[in-house]
């Protein structure tokens, strides 16, 4: 199986690159990013390509149509950026995206990071809340992608931070060791995150959400870690 993955300079969609290149059913793993990519991983398995222009995807039309599947872990805190521009990298370039496979290949198969809290009636207090259920609902709603599975990870506990990792999402990592202690329910490995991610890329599901405690349950249900 060939598979896409967005965002693979940030914490989950890196490590879902490391697991995509341990797993021998993987044939070629297309990572698309914005920055630079971390050089101090490589594989015969492995594309980088940088991409500018996350609302015109023109330029990989053949991509999407020799790949199987797709993970979307491209996204930004909504305390780095301005409020209209974490509208755009979180909604209008996932949407952009999608549409763009599913006029070439609807068949394929797309995971999508949303996150725990995220609120489809978009009357979350927070703005997080609302623009990643706005952008459940949309992709659902108006993509024309056949296979949609999203998935909505609380704290993420980093096996490995790659280097490319932002100063403000570094910050924040020593939190995540307090919240494992105080309610372990709300952390999932990343590890364990990535490998419940590509095993519904290359499998699919009969249910198409998953909280934080679904995903540590289909982890354990199908020994992924």
């Amino acid at each position: 199986m060939k598979i896409i993955i967005f965002g693979a300079t940030g914490l989950i969609g890196f490590e879902c690159v490391r697991q995509a290149i341990e797993d021998e059913q993987i044939e070629h793993i297309t990572a698309i990013v914005r920055r630079p990519f971390d050089k101090t991983l490589t594989s015969d398995k492995l594309t980088i390509l940088t991409h500018t222009d996350f609302l015109d995807y023109s330029s990989l039309t053949k991509i999407f149509e020799e790949h199987q599947g797709c993970i979307w872990a491209l996204g930004v805190s909504q305390n780095a950026v301005s409020q209209n521009d974490y509208i755009q990298i979180t909604h209008d370039f996932t949407l952009a995206a999608a549409s763009a496979m599913a006029k070439v290949n609807p068949n394929l198969r797309l995971v999508f990071v949303s996150a725990i809290g995220a609120d489809p009636t978009e009357q979350s207090r927070f703005l997080y809340g609302r623009v990643k259920g706005k952008t459940e609902t949309n992709l659902i709603k108006d993509s024309n992608l056949k296979e949609i599975y999203t998935v909505r990870p609380a704290g993420v506990l980093a096996s490995e931070i790659p280097s490319t990792k932002t100063w403000y999402e570094r910050v924040f990592m020593p939190l995540i060791h307090v919240v494992k202690v105080l309610k372990p329910s709300w952390v999932i490995t990343s590890v364990g995150l990535a490998r419940a991610m590509i095993y519904l890329v290359k499998n699919g599901h009969h249910a198409t959400l998953f909280e934080n405690q679904d995903l540590k349950d289909l982890i354990d249900e199908h020994q992924l870690v």
